[in-house]
């Protein structure tokens, strides 16, 4: 089979037209979206360019030592983005989102190459980087769900959290039915996806590996695969990210900690 057909830069050029109507429609209905829908394109394909250029030289290296420290940077900006788009101060959260995005990670990709692909070189930059990303998208979304719901959620109902307490109960208690809640919250739209997946929508993996000349048969295992490992690797992100965020959002008399807020 062949490979997909390549794209000129006039062909997405002609693309970037059609954001025209769009712009001149937020702008007739004031929805303040402009500048920053710009920033965001432009950002887009500076990092993609970024990104396409180095990746092609550590696949040409496919150095250990270096695809393990691009994938420890994909976590810390996956952290870092966590963290501001919830809207608490880096400092005291980055090192329960970092770890706790990293643990299930590493866990899953050393599963997925080694016992699902069946390769024996782990840490190949092929596999390493491309599934690690993908996982670790998807992840973001859940960590942010997650955890502005919890701390916000607890923030928001402050007096009755602090009357479960004096009720008697502990800490975990008071904070168990918030937690569920912002489990759920983070997970549910995962579910929902899974559960239309091939019938509402062609998946990313999938179509990119048709079109990149695979079988549909073996971009269809493929694409069953790399959904369990981002649901896996979600649900179980999502939990350390809110039991390990209780040390630094809780102080010693189990009272939210407001500075972790920005202001």
């Amino acid at each position: 089979m062949m490979g997909a057909k390549d794209i000129s830069f006039l062909g997405l050029a002609l693309f970037f037209l059609l954001l025209i109507p769009i712009l001149l429609t937020a702008n007739f209905l004031k929805l303040k979206i402009n500048k920053r829908l710009l920033i965001s394109m432009i950002r887009m394909v500076l990092q993609l360019t970024f990104v396409g250029i180095y990746l092609n030289y550590l696949f040409e290296l496919n150095n250990i030592y270096l695809n393990i420290i691009y994938v420890l940077l994909m976590v810390f900006v996956a952290a870092y983005s966590v963290i501001h788009t919830a809207k608490f101060r880096f400092r005291y959260l980055v090192l329960p989102v970092f770890i706790s995005i990293l643990f299930p990670l590493a866990l899953m990709l050393i599963f997925f190459n080694r016992f699902v692909v069946g390769i024996t070189e782990l840490f190949n930059a092929r596999y390493l980087i491309p599934i690690g990303g993908m996982i670790l998208g998807n992840c973001l979304r859940g960590n942010i769900i997650s955890l502005s719901n919890f701390l916000g959620k607890v923030k928001s109902e402050e007096k009755i959290y602090q009357n479960t307490l004096l009720l008697g109960a502990t800490r975990f208690e008071a904070l168990l039915p918030y937690f569920r809640q912002s489990i759920l919250a983070a997970i549910d739209p995962t579910i929902a996806s899974i559960a239309t997946i091939g019938l509402v929508a062609l998946p990313g993996m999938m179509t990119g590996q048709i079109l990149g000349g695979s079988f549909p048969l073996v971009a269809i295992k493929y694409q069953i695969a790399i959904m369990l490992a981002i649901f896996i690797t979600q649900f179980f992100s999502v939990v350390l990210v809110l039991t390990f965020t209780l040390r630094s959002a809780f102080d010693q008399m189990d009272m939210l900690d407001k500075n972790i807020f920005q202001k």
